[in-house]
């Protein structure tokens, strides 16, 4: 999902003064990995007289877009939607590492073959808990899961190719230094997969293009890539020196690799990904009915993935679906995404034909399940999140401001969402005095929005409480704020950019702050959805030829998600963080005896 990232500057000044005061834990030891790229020691043995089997079943438990939400997620965004029995859907709770890691755990009992694979975003856009800590407690989290590989989403690009590298590798932060006493950072001791992601200057992938699972002489290729257009969605600083390249030719060149190495059996990792008909997770996908199935990018890309590689396992768009896809040799094939934040994950049973070394594919089977709440936890997760919670306390804890009930952003399937207004309308208050920017309007990128304000309270602050965590988890990038001068013609091209041009498959809708109105016509296609004369500001209609002081996040003010018009801004001035705004506002507009209330959702007109 669409975002961005200078991370968490105010936290990391935060975190500097109360350093002294924080109890270190003992670093807990990072299991190894089960399985990886080397033998990992003997499977079951044949008695005697007994003939050797031709084929064994490989079992794939497979996720994505954790997001380093390591604790289960809250409100709306911590459900998923369930089909039952008589055909009607339930929200079901679900999610979190102490429950991701028993249900994994549980999944490979009897399984003497099992790989655990992720489709990227591991990290990035990430709750306080793991985000104030560039995602190191994710990834102490994932190798105590044994994750075996993953390939790389864009939001691993967040904090540039280095910090990346060094999630990989190992090593103290370059200025923050290590967050635990007298303890190095071990890096994660599964491979990040980037083929298709280069620097520029030597044309080398940034980190391994593939590896290779060996057990009792299986061997099955994993191929990891992240979508094409990462630099659109991620700031210029986090994908600077780097070059991204087409999927289906970076991962067909790397399967002919590995088939002349003799590895038949190859899986790719992508993200990328579709929307099914439903969002249940256990929707039937290959159902015959009419609009059923799956659209968006990962479609073409599958059909244009070489026969060589057996399965898909992909993600981005936060979806869940186990379907089939036709290769281009017209044959089926399995194409999943588990949905995110640690609430469903895939399993699918891969048989393995001894003698030829291949996948039989008609004989793949695969199934979404979900991280149910009512299993026990793990208590090794418990006991990480719990260290690290203590070390956040001091900033995590602190008050902010009160709302007097849920505030959906993330959470809201609307187009105008009510925290999104929240957003918008802070950032227009921080930045329209005079000496601050001087703003008319703010824009807010719907992605940028990574959870929602939740009423009932997640530790001990008290319901009603928005804690400088649960802001944070809100706004996690730390953007600066830009405002600059546009017109009126380009904020209106960049009203017909939310529903053209790259935007077009997948709408992305601004939020937009109070005073500023216009019509959303769905019955028309593209550009022609806005409705021109309709948009107005503060009751005018916008004038083409006047400028506007307009505020934005610097990754809009680039030109992000699609609209290269934001990006053609003048007389920038930056301002403060718009996570510093977010919680200015609530400071200045709530209090315990008048908390803020969600706002009402009237700035845009939606003819369906």
């Amino acid at each position: 999902m669409s975002a961005t990232p200078q991370k968490n500057r105010r936290a990391r000044r935060l975190l500097a003064a109360v350093a002294g005061l924080a109890t270190f834990g003992a670093l807990a030891v990072a299991a190894p990995a089960a399985v990886g790229a080397q033998d990992s020691g003997q499977g079951q043995g044949h008695g005697n007289g007994h003939p050797k089997p031709s084929t064994v079943d490989v079992q794939l438990l497979s996720f994505n877009d954790l997001h380093g939400n390591l604790e289960a997620p809250t409100g709306s965004s911590g459900n998923v939607n369930e089909i039952q029995a008589d055909g009607t859907v339930k929200a079901v709770p679900a999610g979190g590492v102490e429950y991701l890691a028993s249900s994994l755990r549980t999944a490979r009992k009897g399984n003497p073959y099992s790989i655990t694979a992720a489709a990227g975003d591991m990290v990035g856009a990430s709750p306080l808990l793991s985000g104030l800590f560039h995602d190191e407690p994710t990834i102490e989290a994932l190798n105590k899961i044994d994750l075996d590989v993953t390939a790389v989403g864009n939001h691993e690009f967040d904090e540039g190719s280095a910090e990346l590298t060094r999630l990989q590798n190992g090593g103290c932060h370059p200025v923050e230094g290590c967050f635990e006493k007298g303890k190095k950072f071990k890096g994660a001791d599964f491979p990040y997969l980037a083929a298709n992601a280069t620097y520029e200057k030597s044309g080398k992938p940034v980190l391994k293009p593939y590896t290779v699972w060996k057990k009792n002489g299986v061997k099955v290729g994993f191929i990891g890539v992240t979508l094409e257009g990462t630099p659109n969605i991620v700031t210029a600083e986090g994908v600077k020196g780097l070059k991204f390249h087409d999927e289906i030719e970076t991962v067909n060149k790397y399967a002919k690799e590995l088939d002349r190495q003799g590895v038949k059996s190859i899986v790719a990792l992508i993200h990328e990904g579709g929307a099914p008909a439903s969002t249940s997770y256990n929707y039937d996908c290959d159902s015959p009915g009419p609009g059923d199935g799956i659209s968006g990018p990962i479609v073409e890309i599958a059909k244009g993935i070489t026969p060589k590689v057996d399965a898909l396992v992909t993600g981005h768009t936060h979806q869940a679906y186990a379907c089939t896809v036709p290769d281009p040799a017209g044959n089926d094939r399995m194409v999943t995404s588990a949905s995110s934040f640690g609430k469903v994950y895939t399993d699918t049973t891969l048989t393995y034909d001894l003698r030829t070394k291949d996948i039989v594919r008609t004989s793949v089977k695969s199934a979404n399940h979900v991280v149910s709440r009512d299993q026990a936890k793990a208590q090794d997760m418990t006991d990480l999140i719990a260290r690290w919670n203590k070390t956040a306390a001091p900033i995590a804890g602190a008050p902010q401001g009160f709302i007097s009930a849920d505030i959906n952003g993330r959470g809201s399937t609307e187009l105008e969402k009510p925290l999104g207004n929240v957003i918008a309308d802070a950032q227009l208050a921080g930045l329209s005095p005079a000496d601050k920017g001087g703003a008319q309007v703010a824009f807010m990128n719907p992605g940028g929005i990574r959870s929602d304000l939740v009423h009932k309270a997640s530790g001990g602050e008290g319901d009603g409480v928005v804690t400088y965590g649960e802001a944070f988890t809100v706004q996690p990038f730390t953007n600066m704020m830009n405002v600059v001068d546009l017109t009126g013609a380009q904020l209106l091209t960049a009203l017909q950019q939310q529903v053209s041009g790259s935007n077009e498959a997948s709408i992305k809708i601004l939020q937009v702050s109070k005073g500023f109105t216009y019509t959303l016509d769905m019955t028309k296609t593209g550009a022609a959805r806005i409705v021109t004369d309709s948009v107005k500001l503060n009751g005018e209609a916008l004038d083409p030829a006047k400028t506007y002081r307009v505020a934005m996040n610097e990754f809009l003010g680039g030109g992000g998600d699609g609209f290269p018009v934001l990006g053609q801004g003048k007389n920038k001035l930056v301002g403060a963080s718009d996570l510093d705004l977010f919680n200015a506002y609530l400071a200045a507009n709530s209090t315990a005896a008048a908390p803020l209330a969600p706002p009402a959702t009237d700035r845009i007109t939606i003819i369906k």
